[in-house]
């Protein structure tokens, strides 16, 4: 017998577990172009959204986006026994990357 105790989910842990993945996704690109001295697209540039931020907003954004999105996981009480909050999780994964790779495609034209 397994010792961990599993806690059953609500309807809204899923909900935590997709904006988590989304969260967690939307912080790669500012974390890379931020180490990487690329100035990027930020809430925080002018105008916001559609000018370039500095590496170091795009580091602090990044953390921002870490921080929100571990904090909504931890909180959400997903683990890898759940088949359902894994596939919500990966969608979220899959919706965000969709909708970041269009939003920064037509802004860095």
């Amino acid at each position: 017998m397994e010792n961990t105790i599993i806690k059953k989910m609500k309807w809204y842990h899923y909900i935590m577990v997709f904006f988590a993945a989304a969260f967690l996704t939307n912080f790669i690109p500012h974390f890379v172009n931020g180490i990487s001295g690329t100035p990027f697209p930020s809430p925080f540039s002018n105008p916001p959204g559609k000018g370039l931020s500095s590496p170091l907003t795009n580091i602090i954004w990044a953390f921002i986006n870490f921080i929100i999105g571990y904090m909504l996981l931890r909180f959400s009480r997903m683990n890898s026994k759940n088949i359902l909050a894994l596939i919500i999780f990966f969608l979220g994964i899959i919706i965000m990357s969709i909708n970041l790779s269009i939003t920064f495609a037509d802004k860095m034209k």
